[in-house]
């Protein structure tokens, strides 16, 4: 790393494109995060319930994510992974016994949501394990002789290699792993904890930041919502308090409207419809790779959140909005709105798939990930409802505040878990008191936020910023400013550090601002 940054600095700047310093400055970025990276052993939880390689894999063998399975070559390249993935997987289990030798473990509460996924892989009915569904999805053309060679080979790989693998692996976490998890919450309980706590804000943030500013940024935030919250309590005329207001809202029967997953996900394209009339009056830069909504796969439902995977490089698999529906009889759309906003349009969706599109980034540009800006990206999405046409219903607005209230909370408990001591019950309860997300939901985040320090708190931060510039470019601009203009300076470089982002935009505004007074933005 520190040979790239030596030889990156012998470019002048002077002699560079805005793109190709823009590259340069990323790169010297990326350089110093990962030479800091190495000051800490991350290896040693190579797993755990929320963003691990046996999910990722998990993802691919069924069949309709990123792993083709449409030619014969497709399903014999997925058993040579398979063979690497068993060597991973042996490997994890080696890194975690060193990590149980040098104090480096797991919290208890986030290992027994590992080995229940763990179990699900072990039924050797191969008519319903995970690792077998390619051979229940041949394509049409594979002839015979094909389909019975690999039938062959997939049973084979099932039976001998993916449930022994997987049932050692189980075997350990249940048996040893889990007896010498810690009971603490927070990474500062780790020898050099804090210290990776305060990377892990410069890494997910891409600032400065210090763990006080966010908490108490978060706090102000908190603050702000509720009081939005509490006037449209009032507007659809409910007389408790706002915590009553939550549990109202969780268990009205109209917002709890559909019978099937197939209901869910087809009212997730009806609010696509609904806005794209709007949307083009925003942005002209529009992707090109299409997009769907999936239910997410049965294996992973139960710990997983809603999330947008993104479609290939090469624009012949779509984006995927995932939408978790474990139990149809206790689904609350009362925030679909706001997540469509953010996972698919014009969040995620555009965001990522305009980066990879874009032929004038080079090639690391165009799948690299900044969680400040991306996430940032989204959540701004989310309040730009009542601008396409969403929000007319109080609800689906309270929905929106609800998931701002949300990742406002986020910037409090991720940080008191990890410089201020609260306990998973402490970050729960604070949870519970102020947003209206489900029990069995804010305890999966507060354990996403125990597994994965400090990336919670890039959602937050990341839009701030993103409404800061706005609002920056708004005020200076006046007439001038164009909106359609904004979001495509912000969205044409794709993920950026937030800092480099600020730059960005300051140049625009001067750009714009320096242009006869004649000049007025189109409408």
């Amino acid at each position: 790393y520190n040979n790239y940054i030596n030889y990156l600095n012998e470019f002048d700047n002077r002699l560079l494109n805005t793109e190709d310093l823009l590259s340069k400055k990323i790169l010297i970025w990326e350089c110093q995060r990962n030479l800091e990276r190495l000051n800490f052993n991350e290896y040693f939880t190579p797993i755990n319930q929320m963003w691990t390689l046996q999910l990722d894999m998990g993802q691919y063998a069924g069949g309709l994510s990123a792993q083709p399975f449409k030619t014969v070559d497709d399903y014999n390249n997925w058993l040579k992974r398979i063979d690497d993935y068993i060597v991973w997987l042996n490997s994890a289990e080696e890194r975690m016994r060193e990590g149980i030798a040098n104090d480096q473990v797991l919290p208890k509460s986030l290992i027994k949501k590992v080995i229940p996924q763990l179990k699900t892989i072990l039924n050797t009915d191969l008519d319903v394990n995970l690792f077998y569904s390619p051979i229940r999805q041949f394509p049409a053309n594979f002839s015979d002789d094909a389909k019975s060679i690999l039938i062959k080979n997939y049973s084979d790989m099932v039976l001998n290699k993916i449930i022994p693998v997987y049932q050692n692996l189980y075997d350990f976490m249940k048996n040893e792993y889990l007896n010498n998890g810690r009971d603490s919450s927070g990474i500062d309980a780790l020898e050099n904890g804090s210290s990776y706590y305060d990377y892990s804000i410069k890494l997910y943030t891409t600032t400065n930041m210090s763990a006080d500013e966010i908490h108490n940024i978060g706090l102000n935030e908190v603050a702000r919502i509720s009081l939005e919250m509490e006037l449209i309590k009032n507007k659809v005329g409910f007389k408790g308090s706002l915590k009553s207001f939550f549990n109202h809202v969780r268990g009205l029967d109209e917002l709890i409207p559909f019978n099937s997953p197939d209901q869910v996900i087809n009212n997730f394209n009806e609010i696509h419809k609904k806005m794209m009339p709007q949307v083009n009056s925003l942005f002209g830069l529009q992707p090109k790779t299409p997009f769907e909504v999936r239910r997410t796969e049965s294996f992973r439902e139960n710990s997983a959140s809603a999330e947008y995977n993104p479609g290939s490089l090469d624009g012949t698999r779509p984006g995927i909005f995932y939408v978790p529906i474990p139990n149809i009889d206790e689904y609350n759309f009362f925030s679909d709105e706001d997540l469509f906003l953010h996972e698919a349009i014009p969040g995620h969706h555009f965001q990522i798939s305009l980066q990879q599109e874009n032929e004038s980034l080079p090639s690391f540009r165009k799948s690299l990930w900044y969680s400040a800006y991306g996430e940032g990206w989204a959540l701004y999405s989310e309040s730009l409802g009542k601008e396409l046409g969403l929000y007319k219903d109080s609800y689906q607005y309270f929905g929106m505040l609800s998931a701002e209230m949300h990742r406002s909370i986020r910037l409090v408990v991720d940080t008191g878990i990890h410089t201020k001591g609260w306990s998973r019950e402490k970050a729960i309860q604070y949870s519970l008191d102020n947003e209206a997300e489900s029990e069995a939901g804010i305890i999966s985040e507060i354990e996403r936020y125990m597994a994965n320090p400090g990336q919670a708190l890039s959602y937050k931060i990341g839009q701030l910023k993103i409404r800061q510039l706005r609002s920056k470019a708004e005020i200076n601009l006046r007439d001038k400013f164009d909106i359609k203009m904004f979001h495509e300076k912000i969205l044409e470089s794709g993920c950026i550090p937030l800092k480099l982002l600020e730059e960005k935009i300051d140049k625009w505004i001067e750009e714009v601002s320096n242009l006869p007074s004649s000049y007025k933005a189109k409408v």
